[in-house]
């Protein structure tokens, strides 16, 4: 051991079962969020093992936490099932719980965010850009992963664990119905997401509150159009 390393503590690394839970959980909830698996088709632990080529315990792991996360439910006799899409009254409800919390995240972000804060805010509206006029599924999946990584950031600047935590265990949902109906929304969603990113950066606490407000408000309102067409 070098003498500069003497006296420190050891460096610690994820366990190599942590990290074959992690990747798996994340494998899972990426075709979960890419839609690949259908809503309400029923999910085969020992297929699903197989296909990942590892042993059920992680799978079911995995699935224990998707079912947190309302991706996936889990029913008498069937096992688990791919969650059905929100109906219009549970988006409703959704839309109604993150009016409650995010303009109250912006507005404490305004106040609270420290200056690199403020940059991956700015750097999050700016990720967004390439996909804006892209009309592929892999473009929308990309602008909705930016998007929510956006209000991750805002949740997590404004310095209320609780809010950050409850807003990221929501965007599942939102995101999962959004790259299955993948409208073209995503040019007005930067601009609104400029507003908010511009009154953080002038620590304008009750401006931005206003344009989260107003950006979830039209969000919204552009997300019940997919049930109008039905």
């Amino acid at each position: 051991m070098r003498d500069q390393d003497q006296g420190r503590p050891p460096r610690l690394r994820p366990a190599p079962r942590l990290m074959l839970r992690e990747s798996v959980y994340e494998a899972l909830k990426r075709l979960l969020m890419d839609n690949a698996l259908e809503p309400g088709a029923r999910l085969s632990i020992d297929g699903l093992a197989r296909e990942l080529q590892v042993s059920q315990t992680p799978v079911r792991e995995a699935l224990f936490r998707c079912e947190a996360e309302g991706l996936v439910v889990r029913r008498p006799n069937a096992g688990y099932l791919v969650a059905p899409l929100l109906g219009r009254d549970a988006l409703l409800d959704l839309y109604d719980l993150r009016l409650l919390l995010e303009p109250t995240a912006a507005a404490r972000a305004a106040t609270n965010a420290t200056d690199r804060d403020r940059r991956d805010i700015d750097d999050a509206v700016r990720a967004m850009a390439p996909a804006v006029h892209g009309d592929s599924y892999q473009a929308y999946r990309e602008f909705a992963e930016e998007d929510a990584k956006l209000h991750g950031t805002i949740a997590s600047a404004g310095g209320n664990p609780l809010i950050a935590d409850t807003l990221d265990r929501l965007r599942a949902h939102v995101h999962t119905y959004r790259l299955y109906f993948r409208h073209g929304i995503a040019e007005v969603t930067t601009s609104e997401h400029e507003a908010i990113s511009d009154r953080i950066r002038a620590h304008d606490a009750a401006g931005a509150e206003q344009a989260m407000r107003a950006h979830l408000e039209n969000s919204r309102t552009r997300l019940l159009t997919a049930y109008d067409q039905d």
